[in-house]
């Protein structure tokens, strides 16, 4: 038994199934008469049950759960032990449906039923199904009056744990109040998506006329002050890769929707260290921002100063833009993130706007 022990600790990998094994053979000769077993296993009738499992526990146990220890050990935390990759996804289907309608809720304002079915492409009763699964967890609620189904508070407590972890918004909070007072207009703060900017935090100007834009709010890369920030700070390769994504759409007659115009525009920004949404989104409504950069000195967002024409003149942008960019920095520098070069990269030469010209617009 001892050089049998000796041998299977040699092979751990096969100790819990050997294991497994024999206390099966003692489990059904306790349990019911087994012939085909009595035969083929003659040693479990010999001995008493307990005095036979006791010496086979011994040696077989301690090995099968040593083994079990390191198989344990060496699985991927994080998945459980029968997960074999994508071609489980089929199997969450509904889920990926529920999450599907959720994303679909949180960009409306209130959608009935049949709205949220034909966006979805489900049938309505599977989409209710879904819907009141998601209410009964509060991600999404119902509003019996208008009969309309909008976005939950248990989603707010989502996104708000996402902040936490990124503490971007916590600590950006005290130098957006900052440049708010001495711009007095709105500051904005948005991080960067891999197809557009998501406006998280704002802190609004007194004035009665003031830019608003609620945290969720999406806006297109090259439409965009922070938008086009981060893009300034981006290699031309990744530049060219996010307009052929997205594509440049037309949203205002100022909008720039010609790839040399974006790659002109992206050189001046890059050399001064801060954009200018000149009512390429909203007409009426100019917008200066700069880019925020993480540990590696990568563009994750940026600040923004957005407000009325009327106010946010082409002579003040030469007051408001390098305040902006101090902001930018200063918010760079409390979350730990570092600033970009003094010189210009690839992405501000003009000899590498090719690189950027295989995008088009739609």
């Amino acid at each position: 038994m001892l050089a049998s022990t000796e041998l299977l600790r040699a092979e751990n990998g096969s100790a819990p199934a050997i294991f497994q094994f024999f206390q099966n053979i003692f489990s059904f000769r306790r349990t019911g008469n087994y012939i085909l077993i009595s035969l083929c296993f003659p040693f479990s009738i010999k001995l008493p049950w307990q005095i036979s499992e006791k010496l086979f526990h011994c040696p077989f146990g301690e090995i099968g759960k040593n083994a079990a220890m390191e198989t344990t050990e060496k699985r991927q935390r994080g998945r459980p032990r029968a997960f074999h990759g994508p071609s489980d996804a089929a199997s969450v289907q509904s889920l990926d449906r529920a999450l599907r309608i959720l994303a679909i809720v949180a960009d409306g304002s209130g959608l009935s039923l049949s709205e949220i079915a034909a966006q979805s492409g489900l049938p309505a009763s599977t989409a209710y199904r879904m819907l009141t699964t998601l209410e009964n967890h509060g991600v999404v609620e119902f509003d019996s009056t208008d009969q309309l189904w909008s976005i939950g508070v248990e989603t707010y407590r989502m996104g708000a744990a996402f902040l936490r972890r990124r503490k971007l918004v916590d600590r950006a909070r005290i130098v957006m109040q900052e440049l708010m007072e001495k711009t007095g207009e709105t500051a904005n703060l948005g991080v960067a998506e891999d197809d557009c900017v998501v406006f998280v935090s704002q802190v609004e100007t007194h004035q009665a006329i003031r830019a608003f834009f609620r945290p969720g709010t999406r806006s297109s890369f090259h439409a965009s002050g922070i938008g086009k920030a981060v893009l300034a700070h981006l290699e031309p390769q990744r530049v060219g890769a996010v307009l052929r994504r997205t594509g440049l759409e037309r949203f205002t007659e100022k909008t720039l929707s010609d790839v040399s115009a974006v790659a002109r525009d992206l050189v001046t920004i890059k050399l001064r260290g801060w954009s200018v949404d000149d009512e390429e989104r909203h007409p009426g409504m100019r917008c200066v921002a700069a880019a925020i950069f993480n540990e590696f000195g990568e563009p994750i967002g940026g600040v923004s100063v957005s407000g009325p024409t009327v106010r946010v003149t082409p002579e003040r942008l030469a007051e408001i833009g390098p305040l902006v960019r101090e902001a930018a920095t200063e918010i760079t520098r409390m979350i730990g993130g570092l600033p970009p070069p003094s010189s210009p990269s690839r992405a501000a030469e003009p000899g590498s706007l090719f690189e950027i010209g295989a995008a088009r617009s739609p």
